[in-house]
């Protein structure tokens, strides 16, 4: 998780010293004051180089780019910039339980559970029971990525890990945490936004 979220900052960095070189083309026609960190190798090559001794050197391809220079002043600035990226919190859910207020993450809820009057949020480690109808809940989740599979299951569909067809026209989806779940006729149009892009059959699923 740390590598992934270490390769997200390189690539918003990538992305932000792009932005400020074409900001900054004509600007720095004329020669360079102070300090630079910023310098163009050639028409195909545009490296970064570090003047703190961190060890981040990266080098981009970009063959449209201009010959351009940024300064220290702009380079503070795109840090801090990633700075506050960085410190954004992932979406979270406020549910009373047990007595109190309990702020959860929603990427660690695998599922919602229905269990009588109550639902049970399936959250890493621990499942949480909760007096609300499942329809209720459901209807608050679903922009944040949460399907209804079952009439009484809603899952989170970055926790589903694989689907299976069964002979009845039903599917088994499987989340994270090795669980599996039936999906109903009723619910199987709704598996289509657990991805993007289906490949191998042009009918799958339904």
């Amino acid at each position: 998780m740390n590598a992934r979220k270490s390769q997200n900052k390189k690539t918003i960095a990538r992305e932000m010293f792009v932005q400020l070189t074409h900001a900054n083309a004509e600007a720095s026609a004329s020669s360079p004051q102070g300090n630079t960190t910023c310098s163009t190798k050639s028409k195909r090559e545009y490296t970064l180089e570090s003047t703190a001794g961190d060890g981040f050197y990266e080098t981009i391809n970009t063959p449209s780019l201009p010959v351009a220079r940024v300064d220290d002043a702009n380079l503070i600035r795109a840090l801090q910039q990633l700075e506050v990226l960085a410190k954004r919190q992932a979406p979270r859910i406020a549910c009373k339980a047990k007595g109190r207020i309990l702020f959860l993450d929603l990427a660690e809820i695998v599922a919602v559970q229905a269990e009588g009057n109550y639902v049970s949020l399936q959250h890493r480690p621990n499942p949480y029971l909760l007096r609300e109808s499942l329809s209720s809940i459901a209807e608050k989740l679903k922009p944040y990525g949460f399907i209804r599979i079952h009439r009484s299951v809603v899952v989170n569909i970055s926790a589903v890990e694989e689907i299976q067809p069964l002979p009845t026209g039903e599917y088994r989806l499987r989340v994270k945490n090795g669980k599996n779940y039936l999906v109903t006729r009723l619910y199987k149009d709704n598996l289509r936004d657990l991805a993007q892009l289906w490949v191998g059959s042009e009918r799958f699923p339904g």
